[in-house]
């Protein structure tokens, strides 16, 4: 297998991995600060799917430091097909939360303009969360078509 810029054990994948997890971890951080968000399933949907990417990635960004360390290669097929199922599903997940909690978040704003008349929404709050989860499922999405390349030209 080649390496690729974000491939598994090398100083790029943990950068890429550790990305995703301070994004997911930020995302959930914002969002339960947010006074009220237990009140919208979309933006619970949205910490749950934060939640488990921020367990996968720090699992992988472990697997990356202990490969790095004993300098590991981590390019076996079936690893990298275990990674290209759970960075798939996380994607998915994500973007399906960061979707939905986006979408919540125009009616809000947009088109009922609750921001402007409930003050005791955290509005602010909520659109930077939903933002970083974006980000996060951006970084997911890039780490998955790397392993989907390397699993491609093994």
């Amino acid at each position: 297998m080649k390496v690729m810029v974000g491939s598994p054990g090398t100083w790029s994948g943990l950068l890429l991995r550790t990305g995703q997890c301070t994004c997911a971890a930020a995302s959930i951080g914002l969002m339960i600060s947010a006074l009220g968000f237990s009140n919208y399933t979309a933006f619970c949907y949205l910490i749950a799917s934060m939640g488990l990417q921020a367990l996968w990635s720090l699992g992988l960004a472990c697997l990356d430091v202990y490969a790095i360390k004993i300098k590991r290669d981590l390019h076996n097929p079936v690893l990298v097909s275990l990674f290209v199922v759970g960075d798939w599903v996380t994607a998915t997940l994500s973007l399906a939360a960061a979707c939905s909690s986006a979408g919540i978040m125009v009616l809000f704003s947009r088109d009922e303009h609750f921001c402007g008349k409930i003050p005791q929404l955290s509005c602010g709050r909520y659109e930077i969360s939903v933002a970083l989860a974006f980000v996060t499922w951006l970084l997911i999405a890039l780490s998955s078509l790397v392993m989907f390349w390397l699993l491609a030209s093994a």
